[in-house]
């Protein structure tokens, strides 16, 4: 429980940052697709581990969905930035491609498909001590570039023209982007699932938008909340025996509900636009 307490917190920390971006970039469904990929990943730690004889055979299950994942989400982007196919189909190839070869390499390493359901929904109740330090590993790359770099990733995904005109490195921004989406996945996968990962990256944004009036506090309450629903969930999973995955994806979709709800009936007005946020503009001139 200790163990799992952590990862939750860094995953609820770290997981609404990336899906902040992707929100204002309309990609909520890029870590769906990456999700799929780092499936094959997990897959291939399996075929990794028994080749090597190890005595746990997914022990590498998780550094194999952090290769996998970042690779697919390299070439998903250079796929979309050459233009040699439309965004929505490149995502099917990773949803289709990341499934069917997942399924086949576990089936080579000896395994099951039923090896692959902690994976699919999560286990956070298996999480390891390795697993752990890998979250923290992750998580603080994520915090770093995600808040360090905010400015410059702010313009990129509010305008990528007016980016490459004030002189920043669009296309190696691009790219970091879809990298920080593959480590959020990988981040992601022992607490919801590689099925439900998006949703934990983009549903507490969707509520922080409701009454958040910037980009930035969009950002911060988002943090918020996923450290409160993946809390949450966690504490409902150790007094009943539930999904952990799924009850904080529910907690987080139903306070989306009752967020709907409540802010009409209090006279708020609508949400400011997140793309309007004056001090992400002057972090921006500074780094200009």
């Amino acid at each position: 429980m200790q163990r799992a307490l952590v990862v939750a917190i860094l995953v609820g920390v770290s997981a609404p940052v990336m899906g902040t971006y992707l929100v204002q970039r309309r990609l909520a469904l890029l870590g769906d697709g990456i999700g799929h990929v780092a499936l094959t990943g997990v897959a291939m730690g399996w075929l990794a581990g028994s080749a090597a004889g190890l005595a746990d055979n997914d022990a590498l299950a998780v550094p194999g969905a952090v290769v996998a994942s970042v690779v697919g989400a390299v070439l998903i982007e250079v796929v979309r930035e050459r233009g040699k196919t439309s965004g929505d189909v490149a995502l099917a190839l990773l949803f289709y491609g990341g499934i069917a070869a997942g399924v086949l390499l576990i089936g080579l390493a000896g395994g099951t498909t039923a090896n692959l359901n902690g994976y699919l929904f999560g286990s956070i109740a298996a999480v390891s001590t390795l697993d752990v330090w890998l979250t923290v590993a992750l998580a603080a790359v994520l915090l770093g570039f995600g808040i360090g770099l905010r400015p410059a990733l702010f313009a990129l995904c509010h305008d990528e023209e007016f980016a490459r005109a004030a002189g920043l490195p669009v296309r190696a921004l691009n790219v970091l982007v879809a990298v920080m989406a593959a480590l959020t996945v990988s981040v992601s996968m022992r607490v919801v699932g590689v099925l439900l990962v998006s949703a934990l990256m983009i549903v507490p944004v969707a509520v922080a938008q409701l009454f958040a009036r910037s980009f930035r506090s969009t950002m911060t309450t988002a943090m918020v909340i996923g450290v409160v629903v993946c809390v949450s969930g966690l504490t409902i999973t150790f007094l009943y025996p539930l999904s952990p995955g799924a009850t904080i994806v529910v907690l987080a979709i139903g306070l989306y509900a009752v967020v709907s709800v409540v802010r009409p009936l209090l006279g708020r007005p609508a949400h400011g636009d997140p793309h309007l946020d004056v001090g992400d503009d002057v972090e921006l001139r500074e780094v200009v």
